[in-house]
């Protein structure tokens, strides 16, 4: 029958539900135990299918996800080990050069002093030298200036002895050397 049919007919002459839908699964081959039996299997594939398939491959997947959030959380960790190593990296380096800076410095400074020193060093010396140089020729000089008040009192002397005609005593000779000596001197 056709369900258009069936539908357009009044209630009396309408055949139960039910029977419409016995007569339609009939026509298309339903068969109550072959369908029972069906969704029998049907849900216990489903049910093996969760139990043995479906949760192992979620748990394999939560564990995944784990492994994986735990990867990202150390590469974030690691990230931020490293920024902090490259911080400190940074700063000892600045330190290290500030170090270095203030070792030149000091060296350059205590360069100075030691050139200071060498310098005044070396003007004590030339101090020395000349204050040396100058009693060296204060004593030539004195020298000299005995030796001439010698020879003059000698060339006096034998003048002297030569126009008195006499020869002079030792006195005489220390008196006119002194005279002499004064006259020089003066």
């Amino acid at each position: 029958m056709n369900p258009l049919i069936i539908l357009a007919q009044t209630p009396a002459q309408t055949p139960s539900l039910l029977d419409s839908v016995g007569e339609i699964g009939q026509r298309f081959g339903f068969a109550w135990p072959l369908f029972l039996s069906n969704f029998a299997s049907f849900f216990l594939v489903c049910y093996l299918l969760q139990k043995y398939a479906y949760k192992p491959v979620v748990a394999m997947l939560e564990t995944r996800r784990e492994k994986i959030a735990e990867s990202l959380k150390n590469a974030e960790r690691i990230k931020a080990e490293l920024a902090d190593a490259e911080a400190k990296k940074a700063d000892i380096l600045a330190a290290a050069n500030a170090e270095a800076t203030r070792m030149i410095e000091e060296a350059r400074a205590s360069a100075g002093i030691v050139a200071e020193r060498k310098t005044q060093q070396a003007v004590a010396e030339a101090e020395q030298i000349v204050t040396k140089a100058h009693e060296a020729a204060r004593l030539e000089h004195d020298r000299m200036l005995a030796e001439l008040k010698r020879e003059v009192g000698n060339l006096v002397i034998q003048t002297t002895s030569r126009v008195t005609g006499k020869v002079l005593t030792p006195d005489d000779q220390r008196r006119i050397n002194e005279e002499t000596a004064s006259e020089i001197a003066a």
